[in-house]
């Protein structure tokens, strides 16, 4: 998990200050109210009170829940919480966060105490109190308590995640965890509906005004020279697969947008074709002399622009747009276009291998993630198109059932000059990255920018053993059995009985016998997340 300050300052900050303006005001304004004990605000709370303790009161285990949730999230374990918190923040060197979530804290938790004091209102009052509680009542101290975490939460996800679907879940999550600590406290019967709303948005509001104060503008930039590339010029073209991409002028506005925030002038534009998926595209950008050039599509656009970039001096940025992007897995390149358009501009180049990939039939091509012969490819083969394009890689998981059954052929494996070693393999997987979909270490060793080629042979003989090898790959064991042999090479020829399917970075390559993969080291720059210069 990388922490990057950044991200919180986001493309649209009247958001976040919009809601630190409602809370504040919505909270003033009950405080004021309440303090006043303005009658049409208690009949509300008196009404909504008393529909709550209806609904909880002939239900014994909604109020034993209740009770739960009150022990769960009261001021002491959200203290205790929040102080381990700040320990692991501060054992991490991010002094500024963790000195951030004491204040909050400690201003959220004092400071609704002080408050209570000040207003003094009571509790509701009940023949038949569903729980015993002293002290008064506005505001809630369980809420504020809630609001003060779940926003120390959300703002920690966003500097912890980047854009997309996980980090929207993860702040839904935190809101709807607020509103139920909210609820529980007038479900049972302790607090009227206006001490739980001015309690959140005390907590919250404090905690983001501690952010502003503490936290915001003191995110680390990358380095200087992280962030030298080319001529200086700025110059980029990009290679897009039309068909991945989607809508292409949104897309270009959007490039458009970030490089100029980072200072690149216009980019020009190249669409890749069924005749050609990049190749040609890329020369003509080279051609051009740029300074950058962009393969925006999937694993065959990328490995396509990145074969042409070979030895150019020139950095690839790449935009995954496909199902698989190993490549950009591998690399820590988000998957999602904002995020990855700040890598391709703002990022530093890092020099990865190439391997070059050669059949019997003399035909050879390159690949930068996997290479593979045996069930493996039958996968690729038997993916489902329109199944792809609904579940992404999921799909491969459909195919792969259907593959389980791939017979074990016998395969002769040589490595660099060492004498050839014989297997009975279901599947023989060349990798020039360890990681599949899922963060799945097939081959853990493996290092992009090592100058080796990581070799694993699959060769279970009935069911039972891919629960094994399964065990094992999840586990990271690096022993080699019959089940499952892991190898490493510079050049690594492989010869098979018969023909058998084959696949380069997760495209079908036909069937064949022999394979013969060689690894060249450093070729190709590929522009990775830029490393942040040290604290100071």
């Amino acid at each position: 998990m990388t922490i990057d300050l950044r991200r919180a300052d986001g493309d649209r900050p009247l958001i976040p200050n919009a809601l630190l303006a409602v809370e504040c005001v919505l909270f003033l304004t009950l405080a004021v109210l309440v303090s006043m004990r303005w009658q049409p605000l208690m009949d509300l709370d008196q009404s909504v009170a008393e529909w709550a303790y209806d609904v909880s009161e002939p239900r014994a285990w909604l109020v034993s829940l209740l009770d739960i949730t009150a022990i769960v999230t009261s001021n002491w374990s959200v203290g205790i919480v929040l102080a381990v918190l700040a320990g692991l923040l501060w054992w991490r060197q991010e002094r500024i966060l963790a000195l951030w979530v004491v204040a909050s804290g400690v201003v959220v938790l004092g400071g609704n105490a002080l408050i209570k004091l000040a207003v003094r209102r009571e509790r509701p009052v009940w023949d038949l109190p569903l729980h015993e509680i002293g002290g008064w009542s506005f505001p809630s101290g369980h809420s504020a308590g809630a609001g003060l975490f779940f926003t120390v939460m959300a703002l920690l996800t966003i500097v912890a995640t980047g854009r997309g679907l996980r980090r929207r879940l993860l702040l839904t999550l935190w809101v709807v965890l607020t509103l139920l600590v909210a609820a529980d406290r007038v479900f049972l019967g302790v607090h009227f509906l206006s001490d739980v709303t001015a309690g959140v948005c005390f907590g919250s509001a404090v905690t983001l005004i501690l952010w502003h104060v503490m936290v915001r503008g003191s995110g680390r930039l990358p380095s200087d020279l992280a962030v030298v590339t080319g001529s200086g010029r700025r110059r980029a073209a990009v290679v897009l697969n039309p068909v991945k991409v989607g809508d292409i002028e949104d897309f270009k506005a959007k490039v458009r947008q970030v490089g100029a925030s980072h200072g690149w002038d216009e980019p020009q534009w190249f669409e890749t074709t069924i005749e050609d998926p990049g190749h040609g595209q890329t020369r003509a950008a080279l051609d051009a002399d740029v300074d950058l050039v962009i393969a925006a599509g999937g694993d065959g656009t990328v490995r396509a622009v990145c074969e042409e970039a070979t030895r150019s001096g020139v950095a690839v940025g790449v935009l995954p747009h496909g199902t698989g992007n190993l490549l950009a897995r591998n690399l820590d390149i988000p998957v999602n276009t904002r995020d990855a358009l700040d890598v391709v501009f703002g990022g530093q180049d890092r020099a990865i291998d190439l391997a070059t990939f050669t059949t019997d039939g003399g035909t050879e091509t390159s690949f930068l993630v996997m290479a593979g012969l045996g069930m493996d490819a039958m996968i690729m083969t038997g993916v489902n198109e329109d199944l792809k394009k609904r579940v992404g890689y999921l799909a491969y998981f459909v195919s792969g059932v259907k593959a389980i059954t791939f017979p074990r052929t016998k395969v002769e494996i040589t490595l660099d000059d060492e004498e050839p070693r014989h297997f009975r393999a279901r599947t023989v997987v060349i990798g020039n990255v360890g990681f599949l979909q899922g963060g799945i270490p097939l081959l853990p060793d493996a290092q992009i920018d090592d100058g080796l080629l990581d070799v694993v042979i699959v060769a279970p003989k009935r069911f039972i053993g891919w629960l094994s090898i399964v065990a094992r790959v999840i586990t990271r064991r690096k022993t080699n059995d019959a089940r499952l042999t892991r190898l490493c090479a510079q050049r690594v020829h492989v010869k098979a009985e018969k023909p058998v399917p084959m696949q380069l970075d997760g495209d079908p390559a036909g069937e064949g016998r022999e394979i013969t993969a060689e690894v060249h080291p450093g070729v190709v720059l590929v522009r990775v997340p830029a490393t942040l210069a040290p604290a100071e």
